[in-house]
């Protein structure tokens, strides 16, 4: 697995905010609102947030060098792909989050969207966690440098 570059988020984000603005308009004519957003939405990316780092805190640990328990390493692989599974979702969300923003921006003077853009900005920080935390999860996840792997001869030289 490679590690995330960081233009993937950004092209998420970006393309999920290009579609949160262009859908956020229609949506509402046809009696949808989007940007009506429960509270609980940004408690599940937050405690997603949370979950997704107690979950990588101990592949950490054990690359650190603390390995007085065993670490299963189908647990390890599992958990650098929730890890880079949650960055791109953050991303996604984010994105969506401030697509709906920006629709909502020439209005913000009203009372009501003024609310939406509120609740819309945090859950786009919650978002952001997410993430972060997703990024640094799959960074925790990678394995050190390791010379003992290489051969004799040098990197990159066969033995025949």
């Amino acid at each position: 697995m490679t590690p995330t570059r960081w233009t993937t988020p950004v092209g998420v984000a970006l393309a999920a905010a290009v579609v949160g603005f262009a859908l956020v308009g229609p949506l509402e004519m046809l009696g949808l609102s989007l940007t009506q957003l429960p509270w609980t939405a940004v408690a599940a990316v937050l405690l997603l947030a949370v979950v997704v780092l107690v979950l990588g805190w101990p592949v950490r640990r054990w690359n650190r060098g603390h390995r007085d328990r065993r670490l299963d390493p189908l647990r390890a692989a599992r958990t650098a792909v929730l890890g880079q599974a949650s960055a791109l979702a953050g991303a996604a969300l984010l994105g969506w989050y401030l697509g709906q923003v920006a629709h909502l921006l020439p209005d913000v003077a009203l009372p009501l969207p003024r609310q939406s853009v509120t609740s819309l900005i945090v859950a786009a920080g919650a978002s952001a966690l997410l993430l972060v935390a997703g990024l640094v999860v799959e960074r925790w996840c990678r394995l050190p440098e390791d010379d003992d792997d290489l051969p004799p001869g040098g990197a990159g030289q066969l033995n025949p």
